[in-house]
């Protein structure tokens, strides 16, 4: 029997020749393919470049915790440029004309970009998660810019060699894997042991860490808070009451002094600046807690269905799933890019001034 190889970056789609008429487009479907891919494509791109912008023109921005969705940016921003505008055009011609060393370019960023946006949603998980539970180390860690960066440089490290040798040297080691000229896929696309091994490396110990620094961080804040209500539960039945003015007083100038120096208050607001600090901290806490939660949760929305369909295809030989199943949960799986810089304004008000920033360096560029 005859089979059609198509490659899409992340999967490998094995056809029969009987599915040679389903998996062609008439010019009206392409069309509409083309459409609305090239906004979803204008989306990633615009979103992830306003991100980094962001950094250059708003230097409050630049905390750790930033500094690594910068670095999801980036690899979302490669993505929605290079990986999916390549895909488009293999998809809809179901052959590769770009010859083979682009072929090879393509798969190593594609392959990269995949886990590198994996580990770097481990990478931001890790974050939030020593910010919660050890707040005084993690304080100390935010003047160790050094450190910074390497976690960043040791993500793109990873993500590089977890791939990329095996599809460039492939078949040097093990021999031609036969593939055709107008097919641009990985030398190991039949070996299942390597996709098994790499597949626990990329996703589940990844979901596994996810799922565990999310639980720990929202287990924090769940005893925190309950230790906060017993707390004031005692202060109220002890006769001591909080001004509310004075603890309105002290959060404005407790966050105005995370960036213009010592407080000064008085005696009646040095009695409240304890127990209010802790309420600002349990605050942020869970607003850190809420952002992390959203961006998670539409990661593993993009990736289930994908991870769901290929685990179950190969349990049965390739044989279970249409074809254009795959097109779509992959579709799914990189418009994660785009709503990830969608998501960066809706959790942190950094990001929605710097964007208003922007906006008003625009503006007044394009009035002159």
């Amino acid at each position: 029997m005859l089979y059609d190889y198509l490659y899409n970056g992340t999967h490998v789609l094995i056809l029969n020749e009987t599915d040679d008429a389903d998996i062609q487009y008439s010019p009206a479907m392409k069309a509409l393919i083309v459409i609305i891919l090239s906004v979803f494509i204008s989306l990633t791109i615009l979103g992830n470049t306003l991100v980094m912008a962001a950094f250059i023109v708003d230097k409050r921005l630049r905390t750790q915790s930033n500094f690594f969705l910068l670095n999801l940016a980036i690899c979302d921003f490669v993505i929605g440029a290079f990986n999916v505008p390549v895909y488009v055009q293999y998809m809809l011609t179901k052959k590769w004309r770009l010859g083979k060393y682009l072929c090879k370019l393509w798969l190593v960023t594609d392959y990269t970009m995949s886990t590198a946006s994996v580990l770097n949603i481990v990478l931001i998980s890790f974050d939030r998660f020593i910010s919660v539970t050890q707040a005084v180390h993690y304080h100390s860690l935010q003047k160790r810019r050094s450190l910074t960066f390497l976690q960043m440089a040791i993500v793109w490290v990873i993500s590089f060699l977890l791939y990329s040798p095996s599809i460039l040297f492939w078949e040097s080691a093990f021999g031609d894997s036969h593939i055709e000229e107008d097919v641009c896929m990985a030398g190991f696309f039949n070996a299942w042991y390597f996709h098994l091994g790499t597949s626990v490396v990329d996703f589940f110990l990844p979901l596994i860490s996810i799922s565990f620094f999310n639980v720990s961080i929202y287990w924090s804040i769940t005893k925190r808070s309950r230790k906060r209500r017993q707390h004031s539960a005692c202060d109220t039945l002890g006769g001591k009451t909080r001004d509310a003015n004075i603890t309105l007083q002290v959060r404005r100038r407790f966050e105005k002094s995370q960036q213009q120096g010592p407080m000064e208050f008085s005696t009646s607001q040095m009695d409240n600046i304890p127990n209010t600090i802790h309420v600002i901290k349990l605050s942020r806490d869970k607003k850190v807690a809420k952002s992390l939660a959203i961006l998670v949760s539409v990661f593993a929305v993009c990736w289930a269905p994908y991870i769901f369909l290929v685990t179950i295809d190969t349990a049965c030989q390739n044989n279970c799933a249409p074809h254009y199943w795959y097109d779509i949960t992959v579709y799914i799986l990189y418009f994660n890019s785009t709503l990830n810089p969608i998501i960066y304004p809706l959790c942190h008000k950094s990001f929605r001034k710097a964007f208003s920033l922007l906006f008003q360096i625009c503006l007044r560029k394009w009035k002159v």
